[in-house]
Parts: C-alpha cells; structure tokens; sequence
C-alpha cells in the first residue's frame, strides 16, 4: 500500500467514525406504554429516535425463561405493510381472557429504503436478560371485582402527577384512567413526554394499562391534531367503550370549552360536529350486550354537563339524555380544579363526581358495590361515595 492509498484509508476511517458518532446507535426514547387493553387485544406504544420498523414478541407468563423458545412476533404495519416511523403501535390480537402474558419491544433501523431494496441497521429493545421480561393482564368481564384509580388536571406537573400515583399504588389496580388536561398545550413530543408521560412510563404504564378521556387543553397547540398516534383509543375518535370485571366503562371526548367560532381557536377547531357524531356513537354503544350486562356502568368525561360554558352545555344537551336513558351508575368528570360531588336531579339522573387537580379517585367495584375514595396528595382521605346494587 503507498502513501497515497493509506492516506485514503486513513480518511474513509476517520469519515466512518465521524458518521457513527454523529448518528449512533438506535434508542429507545420513550416508552413502551399499554393502549386499549381488552378480553383479547393488546396494543402497545413506544418512539425511537430513528426511523424503524417494528415488533413485539409475546410469551405465556409460565416459569420458563424467555429464551426458552422462539416466540410469536406482532409488527407495526398499515396496509400489509411494516411501517418505517420513529413511533411504534402494535396491537396484538386473538388474545385469551384474564390471561397475563409476558412481552418485549424491538426496533431495527431502517438505514435507506430504495425500490425494493432495504437496508437495516442496528435493534434496539427491552431488556428480557438481566431484568424480568415487561407484563400485562388482559381484561375479563367475568371477573368479579375490578379496581382503578382517576387522575385529571396535572398540567404538566410531575411532582403532583407521582405523589398521586404513588398513592394509587398502580400495581394494586387493573387500570389507571387519565380524565384530561395532562398538559396545559401540545406543541410537540416534548409537552406529552416531558409533561407527564415519561413519569407515567416509568411509575406504571408500561405494565398497567392507561386509558385516556381527552381534555380540552389536549386539544389545543400544533401537535394537538397528532394526539391520536400517541394515544390510538377508539375508531372513530377518541371516545370509546371497555368493559372490566363488573364495570363497563364510557369513555367520552368532551372537546372545547368555547364556541367553535371562539378567537382562541382561529377557526381550526370543529367540535360541534364531532360531538354530534360521537352522540351517535354513544346511542349505539349503550345497546351492547358488554354495557347492558355490567353490573355497574360509569361514563369518564372530563368536562362536567352544566349550562354554564359552551363545552359544558354540549355535553348535558348532547350526551346526558342518551346517558339517562341507559341508566349509567356515576360520571366521573375533572376540569373545575376542585372537588364537587353533584347528586342526582330531574335534568341530570345520575351523580356526577367533579374530581380536583390534587386529588385522586380510588374505585373498587364488585357485582353489587361501587366504592369511590378521593385521596389527596398527602394520602388523606377527602370524600368517598359508595354505590349499591
């Protein structure tokens, strides 16, 4: 080799170090998290930090290791086809009641897709070896109890978001429901992650499913349009219906609060209409067989009904004569930062529990009690309601 060729050598070394340094090996940054966990379904959410396509492999929770064999991969795709993102959503299907399964995440960078040619880099994924592989628990409407815990009106406010969760203790609960305004706005990853969603990951997500009734602050900012690909709840919009032990559970979208035409909005905002389809939805939700045979039914709302703001007034006007009708046990609402508890009325035929932005809802429910604690920060017990059958 002559001067000139190690010389060239030298330079394509010092260029692939460069580059390796400058990109680096892919991360996960966030996450994974569990979405819209059913009798049979699972999905599961995390980002990279580069472009990748993505799986999940699943294992029965028995006693041997995770390597024992080559387990069932589930991938993000759409149309058939794997997609190249730095968010990854698998939902995993045809799974069993009741049934606690053990799961690991994988990304593989997707380094150029030219034609039909792809180039892979580097995986990136949870760790199965040195820790105990991540676990979730499928729902089962046959079982007989059913514990869960609301939170609302955190605004980003991490501090007061874990000493709430922490007295919830989420390993005690089959589910933790966030009832709206988490952030104050979204303008991008950094105000779900930063805001309140990486504390969540790391104090229960991962393992205890999270389900999410919008909030009218996550309706607003630039990334506000995107909040679905973070939170794929419901197929329509982002109200939906579950059913756990004896509760079947209405998970609504409230919206704004303000006329659609209100200058805040700058005229991007269509909420009217979409509460009109979402009360079509709702009328054809309550005639299923999972809510009309719960022994309990409980609507999650983060708005209250009045006929007070905009909002407010959709909410009773469109949504609470489908709700009286179907005869709903309790709708837990948040957004008035304190603590109401509303008795049933000729208007309002159910009671409606107003939770505070310090204060959590601890529920536990069997075929013929549903009890309701609300606990401050500082573990105290505030108020409880207690409904039979």
């Amino acid at each position: 080799m002559n001067k000139f060729e190690l010389k060239l050598c030298v330079i394509a070394v010092l260029l692939l170090n460069t580059v390796q340094a400058v990109t680096g090996q892919i991360r996960i940054t966030h996450g994974p998290y569990l979405q819209n966990v059913s009798e049979t379904e699972a999905t599961i959410v995390w980002l990279t930090d580069k472009n990748a396509v993505s799986w999940v492999e699943l294992a029965p929770n028995n006693n041997l290791p995770f390597y024992n064999a080559e387990r069932p991969r589930f991938f993000a795709s759409k149309i058939g086809i794997k997609t190249e993102a730095k968010i990854h959503v698998v939902t995993i299907r045809h799974l069993e009641p009741g049934t606690k399964y053990r799961y690991r995440v994988y990304s593989q960078e997707v380094l150029k897709h030219d034609g039909w040619h792809v180039y892979y880099g580097d995986i990136a994924a949870t760790d199965v070896f040195s820790k105990s592989p991540l676990t979730f628990v499928t729902n089962n409407h046959s079982k007989p109890e059913t514990t869960f815990t609301v939170v609302n009106d955190i605004h980003g406010k991490n501090d007061v978001l874990e000493q709430l969760i922490i007295k919830a203790e989420p390993k005690k609960n089959d589910m933790i429901i966030f009832n709206g305004d988490m952030a104050t706005i979204i303008n991008s990853e950094e105000d779900i992650f930063a805001g309140f969603m990486d504390k969540s990951i790391e104090l229960f997500a991962k393992e205890t499913p999270l389900y999410y009734a919008r909030g009218n602050h996550e309706t607003r900012g630039s990334f506000a349009a995107v909040f679905k690909d973070y939170f794929p709840q419901g197929q329509q919009g982002l109200y939906f219906m579950f059913r756990q032990g004896p509760v079947c559970f209405i998970v609504l979208d409230s919206g704004e609060d303000k006329p659609d035409s209100d200058l805040e909005y700058s005229g991007i905002v269509d909420y009217d209409t979409y509460r009109d389809d979402e009360a079509l939805w709702l009328r054809e939700a309550v005639k299923s067989r999972d809510f009309i045979e719960a022994p309990f039914k409980v609507a999650v709302c983060h708005m209250p009904p009045a006929n007070d703001w905009h909002g407010e007034k959709e909410v009773l006007q469109k949504f609470v004569p489908i709700l009286n009708e179907a005869k709903i046990d309790v709708m837990l609402c948040g957004h008035l930062h304190r603590h109401i508890k509303r008795p049933p009325t000729e208007l309002i035929k159910f009671p409606v529990i107003v939770n505070s932005n310090t204060n959590l809802l601890r529920a536990k429910a069997t075929i013929t009690e549903l009890s309701i604690e609300v606990i401050a920060t500082d573990g105290s017990k505030v108020d409880s309601f207690v409904l039979k059958k």
